[in-house]
């Protein structure tokens, strides 16, 4: 067996594990970033201004600046959010986490191309990770090397949570599906800046459909938690709806998205969870790309701490300061999406909602800094109000 020492190895080679091997590396701190590759996962590929700046991303890597949300009823009502004063950016997720691996290779953490198998402990009570070389195809092999400590953000059902982290077996999941497509050319009915979200039951029983822009092409997808609802067939309604039936399919992917964070995220000892693994999707929007960036940026906070005091309940870090700065939110968007998804009639009622400037203003204001907007009391009472007249029909819909 390798006798080769890290003191991290991470995981998976999506958002979160790159960012963490990334902030690692550029500390000096010998990483490797174990990762199977040749996989995308289904993602609508979303990014607020928050991520672009916190974490660094280059202007290239977005493939499409949204400017304006539509919001679309059971009954067809449209309702189109400016984002006043900034954009969602727009990323491919093959070309964005592709780039992410490579910086954090270049800033010193050691790529490596395998799948995680599982891991021991040495006598000298050192992490031992076991993987499988996939370098070369007709020719695989089994290696291991050792690991102070392990950071697992091997996405959905991740096998290290699985295997390390006490209760992370008991986590449901939701299923998305999206199909990647060509954008029409010249067509004035779809409009390259703006996103469009589906509030309908026959899209979804408990979450919406999307289509979003992406350049030269498109993501239409949709995600349920019912394990038997057709995400293929219901793919296809959206794109009828949407025009989009005949435009060519470039790819078709699924995944199992986490529904809320897992209520420990370590061991104690040498492992922490990052991303996805973590379970760090948010509720009512499903998005993650952010959060796994976060996760992964904290988890390897985590870890130099405890490198740093020889203290290993330092690993809880990464957990606390998640719930400290998003957990709010987590739990604000759980409630809308448990009220507002139930039916057609409390969509339809939502989507009536979003008209009221208030809303709009509040609500991309808190998607684009990643945090509850404060500022302005009366608004968010007028909000609240708003709510509970509509959730018990006083108003229309």
């Amino acid at each position: 067996m390798d006798t080769k020492t890290y003191d991290v190895v991470v995981v998976g080679g999506g958002p979160a594990g790159a960012t963490a091997a990334n902030d690692l590396a550029q500390k000096g701190i010998h990483v490797m970033l174990l990762d199977r590759q040749g996989r995308t996962k289904p993602c609508g590929g979303a990014i607020p201004p928050r991520l672009i700046k916190d974490f660094e991303i280059p202007d290239h890597l977005l493939v499409a600046k949204s400017r304006k949300a539509r919001m679309i009823s059971p009954k067809d009502n449209r309702v189109d959010i400016p984002i006043e004063g900034g954009f969602v950016g727009m990323v491919n997720r093959n070309e964005f986490d592709e780039w992410l691996r490579q910086r954090a290779q270049k800033n010193g953490a050691n790529r490596t191309q395998g799948i995680f198998d599982r891991i021991t402990q040495d006598m000298d009570g050192v992490a031992r990770v076991h993987f499988e070389d996939r370098t070369f195809k007709d020719n695989l092999s089994n290696h291991s090397v050792r690991a102070r400590f392990v950071i697992g953000a091997d996405g959905a059902r991740s096998e290290v949570a699985r295997q390390c982290v006490q209760g992370a077996e008991k986590t449901k999941y939701v299923f998305a599906y999206h199909e990647i497509v060509k954008a029409p050319q010249s067509d004035p009915s779809h409009d390259p800046d703006r996103c469009d979200v589906y509030y309908r039951g026959t899209l979804s029983p408990d979450f919406y459909g999307w289509v979003f822009p992406h350049g030269d092409t498109m993501s239409i997808g949709t995600g349920s938690a019912d394990k038997g609802y057709s995400l293929k067939a219901a793919v296809a309604r959206l794109r009828e709806t949407a025009g989009l039936s005949e435009v060519e399919t470039l790819r078709r992917e699924g995944a199992p998205i986490p529904l809320k964070p897992l209520p420990k995220w370590d061991n104690a000892k040498d492992v922490v969870l990052a991303g996805d693994a973590a379970g760090v999707v948010a509720p009512a929007s499903g998005e993650g790309i952010y959060y796994a960036m976060v996760g992964g940026r904290l988890a390897a906070e985590a870890v130099e701490k405890c490198l740093v005091t020889g203290n290993n309940k330092n690993l809880n870090h990464a957990r606390k300061q998640f719930m400290k700065k998003h957990g709010q939110v987590f739990w604000v968007l759980g409630i809308m999406q448990y009220f507002w998804y139930v039916n057609d009639k409390r969509r339809e009622r939502f989507v009536k909602i979003c008209e009221d400037k208030d809303v709009q203003r509040l609500t991309f204001e808190s998607y684009m800094n990643k945090e509850l907007v404060r500022k302005d009391p009366m608004a968010h009472l007028r909000i609240f109000l708003k709510d509970l007249a509509h959730l018990f029909g006083f108003i229309r819909a």
